[in-house]
């Protein structure tokens, strides 16, 4: 072994240690992004795949190159099942499993009766494609954030075809049987493309957690942790700065004697009425209005370029299909009702609270009225 091609083993040997250490410690210090916890397995794999693979390089065993044959299956396994994770945030152990098993099944034979050139071949092919899959996991999550997941893929991309570029120069060259590691400009600069691949995928890889844990944060500062809305910290946030149109309305909503409920079945009784009437909001505006919940029993409804018209068979949807809803509660089920006042941006109405403060308005009359109403504000 050249003291150059040594030296670049040692090198992918301690930058992936460092990296899977790293990775490992992020992950243990909050526990939330699993995707980490499968890179830094992968990672910790290639390591001993490495140096097992220059015991080989010196003493060519086919028992020594099926273990370092192995470890590199179950490392890209793992690296491969981290991105699948990180796009699906689903386990993938089905996949990762399948990765390795195909891999040893289509490499391994051929250490074991002797065409090891062959076996080479495999394993280069395999972890090409294995990179090519990783790489196409990221690509399909990259709305996530574009840049960071883009640079990945093109790394991951280029590692790839360094192992690609190490199966043509044995196919060319015949070598179906060797004896010996193969040894060529193709095995150096692969081992080139490792080294920048672990530390540039690595870096992006901390960089894309770290994004991942601020928004996480944003996130749970602006939801309302009972029902999964956005709170009043956030629709003010997102209007409250803003100036009222004739075409904004907002429709407030409050649960009718939601007080007696809680007296009468308890508080979760209540948080699961609270649940069932959030569900009932989505449902009815979907995606084209912002639903949030201020606080209680109280919700508010905020529909953009719309009419009265409009807003009125929303309230109306909303008030009829939260009545006829039966809520399981301990075993039996209940029915509540929710009143609604509807409010809209005019002359004398241009301030986001005085919006709200007119539906609330509009509110009361339904209140006062008999509840289970929807009413205007004048």
């Amino acid at each position: 072994m050249t003291p150059d091609y040594n030296t670049l083993l040692l090198a992918i040997g301690l930058s992936g240690f460092c990296l899977s250490a790293t990775l490992f410690a992020t992950w243990m210090s909050a526990r939330v992004e699993r995707f980490l916890l499968s890179w830094s397995l992968g990672i910790g794999c290639i390591v001993p795949a490495v140096a097992t693979y220059s015991f080989y390089f010196e003493n060519p065993d086919f028992r020594i190159g099926c273990m370092a044959f192995m470890l590199h299956f179950l490392g890209f396994a793992f690296i491969y099942g981290a991105a699948y994770r990180f796009r699906t945030g689903r386990s993938g152990r089905r996949r990762m499993v399948a990765v390795f098993v195909a891999g040893s099944v289509v490499a391994l034979p051929w250490l074991v009766v002797g065409y090891d050139g062959v076996g080479f071949i495999a394993l280069n092919l395999f972890v090409a494609g294995c990179l090519a899959a990783t790489a196409s996991e990221y690509w399909y999550g990259r709305k996530e954030a574009p840049l960071p997941l883009t640079g990945i893929v093109v790394l991951y991309l280029l590692t790839a075809v360094s192992f690609v570029l190490c199966a043509a120069v044995l196919i060319h060259d015949g070598q179906w049987v060797m004896g010996h590691a193969p040894s060529n400009w193709a095995e150096n600069l692969n081992l080139v493309m490792a080294i920048i691949g672990i530390t540039g995928i690595g870096a992006m890889s901390l960089a894309l957690n770290q994004w991942r844990v601020a928004g996480s944060h944003q996130r749970a500062a602006n939801t309302d942790a009972l029902t999964g809305l956005l709170n009043r910290r956030a629709l003010f946030e997102r209007y409250g700065e803003e100036a009222v149109n004739e075409h904004r309305a907002a429709i407030a909503f409050d649960l009718d004697s939601f007080k007696s409920v809680n007296d009468r079945y308890g508080h979760a009784a209540g948080d699961a009425v609270l649940k069932v009437f959030a569900d009932v909001l989505r449902d009815a505006c979907g995606t084209a209005a912002c639903v949030a919940r201020l606080g209680g029993e109280e919700f508010i409804v905020v529909l953009d370029r719309t009419l009265a018209e409009r807003a009125q068979r929303v309230a109306e949807h909303v008030r009829s299909d939260f009545a006829a809803k039966l809520i399981p509660i301990g075993g039996r089920s209940i029915t509540c009702t929710v009143s609604a006042g509807i409010a809209l941006g005019n002359a004398q109405c241009t301030s986001f609270d005085s919006l709200l403060s007119n539906a609330d308005k509009a509110l009361y009359i339904s209140k006062r009225n008999g509840r289970n109403l929807v009413s205007l504000a004048a």
